[in-house]
């Protein structure tokens, strides 16, 4: 049963850096992330390792492998069981990349400030 709702963060020109990424991956990753994301709607803030991994100041990280690669889509939750998902990026060193994690704060920041209720 789902509980919570995903939605892919919009920027202000339309474009939608997750989903974008979504679609540029191989078939087999495509099946495993929308599995991810079904058990994210289901568990929400409960969905942890080795699916979901809370990285720093409320940014988490979907994380899908499949073979030898490996993706991962950052995302945050909002009240009214909300989770936007951000961005995206093929996985190729230990750490998360900094500038991904920039990346999706800013989304955020800009989701928060266009979105205020």
């Amino acid at each position: 049963m789902k509980v919570y709702t995903v939605e892919f963060y919009v920027k202000e020109n339309g474009v939608q850096p997750a989903k974008d990424f979504i679609i540029t991956l191989e078939p087999k990753m495509i099946a495993k992330i929308l599995r991810i994301i079904d058990l994210l709607e289901e568990n929400g803030t409960l969905l942890n390792m080795p699916y979901s991994k809370h990285l720093e100041d409320g940014i988490y990280e979907i994380r899908a492998k499949y073979g030898s690669d490996i993706s991962r889509i950052l995302y945050f939750f909002i009240s009214g069981k909300r989770i936007i998902l951000t961005n995206g990026f093929v996985k190729k060193t230990q750490k998360t990349p900094r500038g991904e994690i920039n990346k999706a704060k800013s989304f955020r920041e800009d989701f928060l400030r266009r979105n205020a209720e």
